[in-house]
């Protein structure tokens, strides 16, 4: 469980630092913030393209052997970018290092649940999504600092490392999981055809928006509207990172009580505390308990949506949890563009929590339509 979630670790803080990190690479290329931002859809591109696309290519490899090539992978996409001599070479190597994190999470997951056992899955997902949380307290935080002292570049050299000794450490105590029946590709791209599985994947790209709206631009936010100094951006990014990790294990363990339920209610939580975001910006007290609260909403959610997937996706489990984090990705990239467009149209930096509330409001009702339908299906 450790090993995964030292490779979940190594994503968050490549997926998460470079939003800490989007301001000093505006400067190094000298280019305005909604082209900086093309760093973070990049990266969410390629696990959008990455998940389904491995997924099924490699459907019938052993899950140990594909769990160390995937994060090889990212190794290789994270050394890239450490060595990039443009912005658009840095996208590039920002794409290929998104390309492995999909099929790695869904992969892992799945080799966790089959750990754990029944009545304890989402718990054990949970565990494996700990290190991308984890990742926000201490991972993230030190890149920003690394950033902002050594320069960029060298933050997204520790995430190669990371990636190396994920790697390693796959290898040396990771135990080959008993091997399931031989599922085909196309089993596992039937799953897409069932109407619960599209409305969970909905409710990832489009309620998790709201999340990325903020957290995409939250360096200016904290600095230009809270009045936040600068040289404790770590500290409240860690702050950020705390609210996901207590997110994190709270969502697992509502997963496994009320499913559903505990679904609907988190993510209206979700959209009043994205909203009063925008008023609780102006103030550095109540910013970082609303930054706090953002993160815990927005990563309780992951488990569920993760087990939801699993549950209904019959025999195409493995797409269907490497596709959630293609949902939650290209939540990433539709958050940052959003919250991209509305700055440029002179709204200010409180103005994406509002856009994000709105993401997040329409995936609240996608998704209680989604637990309705399931409600009448199971019954009937």
């Amino acid at each position: 469980m450790l090993a995964l979630a030292l490779g979940g670790f190594g994503i968050g803080v490549t997926e998460f630092a470079a939003m800490g990190l989007l301001r000093s690479i505006a400067e190094s290329f000298g280019v305005a913030e909604p082209e900086a931002g093309t760093v973070i859809s990049a990266y969410a591109l390629g696990v959008v393209v990455g998940a389904p696309l491995l997924t099924v290519w490699t459907s019938r490899w052993r899950r140990r052997t594909l769990l160390m090539v995937l994060m090889g992978l990212f190794t290789v996409g994270n050394a890239s970018a450490a060595f990039a001599p443009s912005l658009e070479t840095l996208v590039a190597a920002r794409f290929l290092a998104g390309i492995p994190h999909g099929a790695y999470f869904g992969v892992a997951s799945l080799v966790a649940a089959s750990l754990a056992g029944p009545g304890k899955q989402a718990r054990a997902v949970a565990s494996v999504l700990l290190g991308l949380s984890v990742a926000n307290v201490i991972g993230v935080p030190v890149a920003t600092w690394l950033g902002d002292a050594a320069g960029w570049e060298r933050a997204f050299l520790a995430v190669g490392v990371i990636g190396a000794l994920t790697v390693a450490a796959i290898l040396v105590v990771v135990p080959e999981p008993p091997a399931g029946p031989v599922v085909r590709a196309r089993e596992e791209l039937a799953a897409l055809a069932r109407p619960q599985i599209l409305a969970t994947l909905a409710v990832g790209a489009v309620g998790f928006g709201g999340m990325f709206a903020i957290y995409t631009y939250i360096q200016w936010t904290m600095v230009d509207v809270a009045g936040i100094d600068r040289a404790w951006m770590p500290a409240v990014l860690a702050i950020y990172g705390l609210g996901m990790v207590a997110g994190n294990v709270l969502g697992g363990i509502i997963a496994d009580r009320n499913l559903d339920g505990g679904l609907v209610t988190i993510t209206a939580i979700m959209v009043g505390i994205l909203a009063l975001f925008a008023v609780a910006a102006h103030h550095p007290v109540t910013a970082i308990v609303g930054l706090f609260l953002v993160g815990s909403t927005g990563s309780a959610l992951v488990p569920g949506l993760q087990t939801r997937l699993m549950r209904y996706a019959g025999r195409g489990q493995t797409l269907a949890a490497a596709l959630n984090h293609s949902a939650l990705n290209a939540a990433n990239a539709l958050g940052a563009w959003i919250g991209g467009v509305v700055i440029a149209l002179g709204f200010g930096y409180t103005s994406p929590a509002l856009a994000g509330a709105s993401l997040a409001a329409i995936g609240l009702v996608i998704l209680a339509a989604a637990a309705v339908g399931a409600r009448r299906s199971e019954a009937a």
